[in-house]
C-alpha cells in the first residue's frame, strides 16, 4: 500500500522535456539542419536574438552547434537577422 510520499514516479516530479534539435549521425557526430527552420525560429525571442543556454537546456557545445545553424540560415535568408517591428 503506497501512501505517495516515497513514489517518485509521478509526473509532477520529473522536469518537462527540453524540445532538441540536436542530431547525431553514424560515426558520432553531432549537427545541427540549418534548413529546419521551426525548431531554429522556437531557439530565438521574437526580435531575431538567440535565447541563452540557460533558457534552452543546452549544453556549451549544443549552443555552439545551435548558434552556428541559426547564422547560417541567417546567411541564407531563411531567418530574419531583426523583426520587422523594430
Amino acid at each position: 500500500m503506497s501512501n505517495g510520499r516515497n513514489d517518485r514516479s509521478n509526473d509532477r516530479f520529473s522536469p518537462p522535456s527540453k524540445p532538441t534539435i540536436i542530431r547525431e549521425s553514424a560515426e558520432g557526430l553531432m549537427w545541427v539542419d540549418y534548413k529546419d527552420i521551426e525548431p531554429l525560429r522556437r531557439m530565438m525571442s521574437p526580435n531575431g536574438k538567440i535565447y541563452g543556454r540557460k533558457r534552452l537546456g543546452s549544453t556549451a557545445r549544443e549552443q555552439k552547434l545551435i548558434a552556428q545553424a541559426i547564422k547560417r540560415a541567417r546567411f541564407m535568408g531563411l531567418l530574419p537577422f531583426t523583426s520587422a517591428t523594430v
